[in-house]
């Protein structure tokens, strides 16, 4: 894989393109409403271009396609497809109010329906889950830059992807606010879409051309084969062959990325709040021309979900297929430091040798049953060696020295994969912490992997696009422009709520536009800075394997409450504002005890019990103490609420479409 001149040219062309147009859509005036929400002038396509661009990034590019990488397949897809339907129902029943309160934040919202506490509590609990999301997004997309870079054989830290990232961003929100945001959206989107797509196309290509692939034989155990493939066979007809018990929309009910039981109930809440009470997304929507604009935009952007699964989760599944081995090879990294924990935990282990800079031939010819953890002097020595062995570890002396397992820890894997890839050491593993539970301590947990699936977009990008033509180059550009629309959208919706929801509200009420805008980005440039020192911190193999859950789990705490208060104060007029206020606390606390009490519980069924939990509360409040007199929702503002119709006949046509996808991949027609 190689970067030509007419890559570098088309790479360096479209960044400095969407930095331009950005740039050149900031606000002329000092208006906080035309920073911010880009003067309520949105039309429904560039609204459905950006609501695409500010959700799709190296979340689902890297984490989506992680995710189908594993055994859990075409699965994923239920975030993209599910969505589509909560788009429709949101664009019907929320936005009307929304634009009729003429917010600016949707804690703002809880607000005119609640008290000022409810929307004190909702921007404080809004703004710390954001700046783990700005962490995420911002690292998914280093990891990536860091892989390709690996391939064309350079090294490029976390921290350099991250920092190239960051500033791109802060550069033009900083500058135009969100109309920039929604401009640079309309390149980014488009790029991202037709770059997912030009992806697949070469994976089949690809896919059809191998002598012998990767099989995932059952999603349950993770049970793995290699095929040899008939040269008689297609592409097509490959794919079906080696893929085919990942092709189902409906997962295991023990499964813990995405069970059937999760579809039910859990998934939904983090979609309607995602789409409908998110402020990174919901601030395209509040920056609609009017109701009829916004409408329109939202069903757009449904149409466009039900296309997304196929530019990324299908590229996932088959980048396992192609290149297990080179995602096994990845994992070496992670592994290198937990295996030195067990080492020193299990010194009398059968599995794992330790020798101290071993020869070259002892590593060339180390066999497969066990593993060597080889220590050497410094990284340059590692670097030197050039290992493609996924059973010899190397290591530093200072990194083994500073790999200290405590007496009582526990080694497990979150990969269903591991046992069946790594058997010896599962058996041996598995004995070990039988005796440390009996021994009824406490207990930490430290993570082995299989395969690095975050890595499966990457490992696309360089061994399956043509080199020197471009297309690398536009390709690599669109992945970037993803991440760093995400990124924009986020520190746009960051300093709108601590602008507007913490300054205006209680430090300065009276701040002037000048002042208003200035602090907006001010709060763009500090939230840029966290998000670049973040990023590495969550390329620990200790806090998850898959970066997409880390993102659906860490929502946890705030979706389901969220999601509960507003629903409750629509449907529910009399309820009282304290409702509000005990109902987004109660998500908090149950969420966070559930998950220290009971973490075998799914993190989307958790979800579901504690949004269930938090109607109950409300319910409860308000049957004691409801309002003497309903909630009016009176209009605040001149925009124009009329519904489209064209809209409403678009939307059933999108949900239409949605039930027969998962029909399609449903398990009676894939088992037959």
């Amino acid at each position: 894989m190689y970067f030509g001149v007419v890559d570098i040219i088309i790479f360096v062309g479209f960044i400095v393109a969407v930095i331009w147009v950005g740039m050149s859509k900031a606000p002329k005036g000092p208006s906080g409403e035309d920073f911010f929400l880009a003067g309520r002038g949105l039309k429904w396509w560039l609204i459905g271009f950006s609501l695409i661009a500010a959700n799709i990034s190296t979340e689902q590019f890297v984490g989506m396609s992680g995710n189908a990488a594993s055994h859990v397949g075409l699965a994923i897809a239920s975030y993209e497809w599910m969505a589509a339907i909560t788009l429709v129902v949101i664009a019907f029943t929320f936005l009307p109010y929304f634009l009729r309160a003429g917010i600016y934040t949707m804690p703002e919202f809880l607000e005119y329906r609640y008290n000022s506490a409810a929307r004190t509590i909702m921007a404080i609990a809004t703004l710390c889950i954001y700046m783990l999301l700005l962490g995420s997004v911002t690292y998914s997309g280093a990891l990536t830059i860091r892989t390709i870079a690996g391939n064309m054989g350079y090294n490029v830290p976390l921290v350099v992807g991250a920092l190239a990232i960051g500033i791109i961003a802060m550069v033009y929100v900083a500058a135009g606010g969100l109309k920039a945001c929604a401009w640079a959206d309309l390149i980014q989107g488009s790029a991202l879409i037709i770059g997912g797509i030009v992806i697949m196309i070469f994976a089949f290509i690809k896919l059809g051309a191998v002598e012998q692939a990767a099989q995932i034989l059952d999603v349950n155990t993770g049970a793995i084969a290699i095929k040899e493939m008939s040269p008689d066979q297609g592409a097509i007809s490959r794919f079906y062959a080696l893929n085919r018990v990942r092709m189902n929309m409906f997962l295991p009910k023990t499964d813990s990325v995405l069970p059937w039981t999760a579809l039910m109930l859990g998934l939904w809440i983090p979609n309607f709040y995602y789409w409908g009470l998110n402020q990174y997304i919901t601030q395209r929507t509040l920056g609609s021309k009017s109701l009829s604009q916004g409408q329109r935009g939202i069903v757009f952007a449904a149409f466009l979900k039900l296309i997304i699964p196929f530019a990324i989760v299908i590229p996932g599944i088959i980048a396992f297929n192609l290149f297990s081995s080179d995602m096994q090879f990845e994992a070496v990294r992670d592994n290198a430091k937990v295996m030195a924990k067990y080492a020193k935990a299990n010194p009398n282990s059968m599995v794992v040798q330790v020798r101290q800079a071993p020869a070259d031939s002892i590593v060339a010819n180390w066999q497969a049953e066990s593993f060597l953890l080889a220590i050497y002097e410094t990284d340059a020595m590692i670097k030197a060696l050039k290992l493609r062995n996924p059973h010899v570890l190397p290591i530093s002396r200072a990194d083994y020295n500073s790999s200290e397992a405590a007496p009582n820890a526990v080694f497990i894997s979150e990969d269903k994969a591991w046992k069946n890839v790594y058997a010896a050491l599962a058996i041996e593993v598995e004995s070990y912490n039988q005796r440390i539970r009996a021994a009824n301590t406490l207990t930490v947990n430290e993570k082995f992997i299989a395969y690095k699936y975050d890595t499966a977009m990457a490992q696309l990008l360089g061994k399956v696009l043509p080199n020197g033509i471009g297309l690398l180059g536009f390709v690599v550009a669109a992945l970037l422009g993803a991440v760093v629309s995400s990124l924009a959208a986020m520190l746009n919706a960051a300093s709108t709520i601590f602008t507007m929801d913490i300054f205006k509200k209680f430090i300065s009420p009276n701040a002037s536009q000048n002042a208003v805008v200035l602090l907006g980005r001010i709060c763009v440039v500090l939230f840029s800075f966290v998000a670049i020192w973040l990023a590495p911190q969550l390329g620990n193999p200790k806090i998850s394997n898959s970066i997409f859950t880390i993102i659906q789990e860490g929502q946890g705490f705030i979706s389901p409450g969220i999601l509960a208060v507003f629903v409750f104060g629509l449907i529910f007029r009399k309820a009282p504002p304290s409702a509000g206020v005990v109902g987004l606390l109660t998500n908090i606390v149950a969420y966070g005890a559930m998950k220290l009490i009971a973490p075998q519980v799914q993190f989307l069924n958790r979800m579901a019990i504690c949004f269930v939990l938090c109607l109950a509360v409300m319910a409860v409040i308000t049957v004691m103490m409801p309002l003497k007199e309903s909630v009016k929702f009176e209009q605040r503002g001149t925009i124009d609420l009329t519904p489209s119709k064209g809209a409403r006949i678009a939307a059933i046509a999108v949900v239409l479409l949605t039930l027969i996808l998962y029909a399609l991949f449903s398990p009676l027609l894939i088992a037959g």
